[in-house]
């Protein structure tokens, strides 16, 4: 594709903290003698833009094009403009955001990126095929209304400042100055084909109390998105919102778990008088509640705030429910986080950070995609993933970054997401072209993690088990050189099974090979085989040993005892567990037939549990099981208990075209229903508890076939325990 690359601006000064300058409004007008049969503009805006054609604006979503390093990537968007083009004058028009072209704010140093700057944007018209016009000095601009916006930080608005029909035909642009030429971006031009970002839910206060230091809206729930305003104002009239997770024992709106900055998750709207409606354009927040300063009582009631829940449109794809309330808040509180923390890719909380850490996405990859549309902005997000590899083959801990996390931030189990997103794209979607893009770069990893390998054949570099239960972030109780080296074990597994899939025989070997040395190794250093019990002798080391195969088939009944051992010491808690270990401590003690037991760990109402957050108040997964409270309350890398519920609990086991349908009927629970739309169709389970046994209902699309299997103890009403997987109604009977 050619893509237009004469980027201008409005001019080369750019936000700072000391001086704030205006978001520019670009404009140009053109005169058409007909209306054309085809219209086709591309445009890119560095960071973000918002796009007019003749007053309307049409822009794909929020914060338009794309997140990314600018020096990797830049991002244009297609748009077919045929409809709003007329014969004689038209405009053009667009508003630019600073976005990650100036992302200046909070700890994370993207104001050190060489790419920083002015907000920039290139476009080209094509009428019938043919240009007709493109980003040149033409182009007239001006200050918007928009006095300062931050992608983490927020945005000002004075709406004395606007300039009526600016992008309308017929507006008077003369005292307006000319654009001026842009340096040329050094990344490489893509259409983006990430899902866009779009207002999800409009949710209104379930409270508003008055306060000394001004309304505090209370909206339930904690997710993600802009509060839109609407006011009755005085012209001058200041208000200022403030967006936070939490309040204080006194009521308060407390923000120290996300900034000490005055800066973070505050927006500014100056009234021009009169009714007025206000959103923000170049930001988002992470919050439940908002405190608005410079209402008076009068305004403040619940109508002048709104809460619109925003992410990337990721469809619903599946999801789970039961009888148990718990439960089912677990689920649905999954679902909150993963989408306020989806914004093109996956970010570690909506707030304080808006960052792509990459353990957290490799984390949740199976969850989200078994519950919602992900595939077109993972597949989008690992091009940027492959951008930032560096030329041995290391990732950052963070993606997009600046050149930095590679020091700190990173590790195998942070630098999974490559292998993993590829592995769960493959397996719940089908498509081999993922694995095509991502082979090399696969490749390249493996190499350079083969080069981390220490004398004793362990690695040990980066992270490990984060935020343990109980504990403080880093206070392993598996140490890093047994979470390093296990999960190094399972990336060549997977990649050697991927290699295999695409007919790359070599790489597969080499895969293979590279595992086979790593698991010897693993074998002899960190296990007791006299004991069966994994170094570290904690949850997350046996759990992990068992289910990344590091113990025999025949070994592993008894390590699977002493895992139980260690639980009941533990009070039936997970306590020390980590986001390592329970991403497969679960699992385990399904597989192993203690389901039950697995459920009683996460509901439970007691610290630490999932359940214990429900009985907190929680509306969101929480980035700790932690009594004190200086952390994130909205992260997903938690979330896998929802694949959790729909695997083991409804039972759908579904790989590349291949089902089981494996219901646990888990003591306590009255029904259980999951779904799972497949690329052949929609799976479906339902069981519920009769008088007379059970009654199980199968969904099964046609062309895919399978199994239902039944657990120990439980027979179809002719006295087998499996049969071939179809749709229909069946009764169990429990022996």
């Amino acid at each position: 594709m050619d893509f237009p690359m004469q980027f201008i601006a409005a001019g080369t000064e750019y936000s700072t903290e000391e001086r704030h300058v205006p978001a520019p409004y670009l404009r140009r007008s053109f005169n058409l003698t007909e209306k054309p049969g085809k219209a086709e503009l591309l445009v890119c805006g560095l960071g973000f833009y918002e796009l007019y054609v003749n007053g309307e604006k049409i822009t794909k979503g929020a914060l338009a094009p794309y997140i990314c390093n600018h020096d990797d990537l830049i991002y244009y968007d297609q748009y077919d403009l045929t409809e709003y083009l007329t014969p004689g004058e038209n405009v053009l028009g667009l508003c630019l955001g600073n976005g990650m072209q100036n992302a200046w704010a909070g700890w994370w140093g993207f104001h050190k990126a060489r790419w920083r700057g002015a907000p920039q944007a290139a476009l080209r018209l094509e009428i019938d095929g043919e240009p007709f016009l493109e980003s040149d000095e033409s182009f007239r601009c001006a200050d918007s209304p928009i006095l300062f916006d931050e992608l983490r930080c927020g945005e000002y608005y004075d709406a004395r400042k606007e300039l009526p029909g600016w992008a309308s035909p017929g507006f008077d642009d003369s005292g307006w100055r000319a654009s001026i030429k842009a340096p040329m971006p050094r990344g490489e031009a893509r259409v983006c084909e990430a899902d866009p970002i779009v207002v999800t839910q409009e949710l209104e206060p379930v409270a508003v109390t008055w306060r000394e230091e001004g309304a505090l809206y209370d909206f339930g729930v904690n997710a993600a998105g802009l509060c839109r305003l609407a006011i009755d104002g005085q012209a001058g009239q200041e208000v200022a919102l403030y967006h936070g997770e939490r309040l204080t024992a006194d009521g308060r709106l407390d923000m120290e778990n996300i900034t000490d900055k005055e800066y973070i998750q505050k927006d500014i709207y100056i009234c021009k008088g009169g009714m007025e409606s206000h959103t923000p354009s170049f930001t988002y927040h992470g919050f439940r509640y908002a405190l608005v300063k410079g209402l008076t009582r009068e305004q403040a009631v619940p109508g002048a705030l709104t809460y619109l829940v925003m992410s990337s449109d990721l469809k619903e794809r599946g999801g789970f429910t039961c009888s148990d309330k718990t439960v089912n808040a677990l689920q649905e509180m999954t679902r909150r986080s993963t989408l306020a923390n989806f914004y093109y890719f996956p970010t570690d909380c909506p707030h304080r950070e808006k960052n792509g850490w990459t353990a957290d996405a490799a984390l949740s990859a199976e969850h989200t995609l078994l519950n919602l549309e992900a595939e077109r902005s993972y597949r989008e997000w690992l091009r940027g993933i492959r951008k930032t590899m560096r030329d041995d083959g290391a990732l950052p801990g963070i993606v997009p970054n600046y050149g930095n996390y590679f020091g700190w931030g990173n590790g195998p189990a942070w630098d999974s997401v490559l292998i993993w997103l590829a592995y769960y794209l493959y397996v719940y979607r089908g498509d081999k072209e993922i694995l095509k893009e991502n082979a090399h770069a696969m490749l390249r990893y493996l190499e350079y993690l083969s080069t981390k390998i220490r004398g004793d054949g362990l690695i040990a570099f980066g992270l490990g088990d984060w935020c343990p239960a109980g504990c403080s972030y880093s206070h392993y109780q598996s140490p890093l050189y047994f979470t390093d080296t296990v999960t190094s074990m399972d990336l060549c597994a997977k990649a050697a099974y991927l290699f295999g899939e695409i007919g790359m025989a070599e790489h597969e070997g080499f895969a293979r090979a590279l595992y086979q040395r790593i698991r010897a190794s693993a074998r002899l250093k960190l296990l007791d085989l006299a004991t069966m019990t994994a170094e570290g002798r904690c949850q997350t080391s046996q759990a992990m040993a068992i289910y990344y195969d590091l113990f025999e088939p025949a070994e592993k009944p008894e390590a699977f005892r002493v895992l139980l051992g260690m639980i009941e010491r533990a009070g039936g808690h997970f306590t020390g567990v980590g986001v390592l270990g329970g991403r497969v401590l679960f699992h385990v003690l399904a597989e192993g037939g203690q389901a039950d037991l697995a459920l009683r760990m996460i509901a439970r109402p007691d610290f630490p549990s999932y359940g214990w957050w429900v009985a907190q108040g929680a509306t969101s997964l929480w980035e700790q099981f932690h009594e004190e409270d200086e952390y994130s309350y909205n992260h997903h890398f938690w979330g896998d208990i929802s694949h959790f519920f729909i695997r083991h609990l409804a039972g759908i086991h579904y790989k590349r075209g291949e089902l089981v349908i494996a219901p646990g009927f888990v003591a306590g629970l009255g029904y259980a229903e999951g779904w799972h739309t497949a690329p052949e169709g929609e799976i479906r389970v339902r069981w519920e508890r009769k008088d007379e046994g059970i009654s199980l209902e199968v969904t099964v699309p046609a062309g895919l076939q399978g199994r239902i299997k039944l657990p120990s103890g439980a027979v179809f009403e002719d006295g087998t325990a499996v049969k071939e997987a179809a749709t229909g109604r069946y009764t169990i009977v429990i022996a």
